[in-house]
């Protein structure tokens, strides 16, 4: 479960109801926090550590390296990061982006694009699924 997502998104586009549902779908039980104030919440799973972050707060990417996140990037895990704008320039590539739009009447849409050679295996393992 080696993988960086980044969620793109307005504010209140539903970046953590997104990742609060695949928690759910991954088995994490319990309160799900939003990591808004903390940066960082992690999750341990039988497939491996889940971090999600938020990056909302940061006034300057270099926040990221002083708070010691290369090192969960370099390490195995799923990585979950809602405003990667904020850490533009120091984050790696992501794996998968996901994009959310918000559109007339709350409605979504969402747009996922690979990053890099993972990514396409894992979008092209969810094509065809419903």
């Amino acid at each position: 479960m080696d993988c960086s997502v980044e969620l793109h998104g307005s504010l209140g586009a539903g970046k953590t109801t997104f990742v609060r549902h695949l928690l759910r779908a991954l088995g994490v039980e319990g309160r799900i926090k939003s990591p808004s104030y903390a940066v960082l919440e992690s999750y341990e799973l039988a497939q491996g550590v889940v971090s999600h972050f938020d990056f909302y707060r940061f006034e300057d990417p270099r926040e990221w390296e002083d708070a010691g996140f290369r090192d969960v990037f370099t390490a195995p895990g799923l990585k979950l990061s809602e405003w990667p704008e904020k850490a533009a320039g120091v984050l790696p590539v992501a794996d998968i982006q996901i994009w959310i739009t918000t559109g007339a009447e709350d409605v979504r849409t969402v747009e996922l694009r690979a990053g890099t050679s993972l990514g396409v295996q894992v979008l092209n393992g969810l094509e065809g699924q419903e």
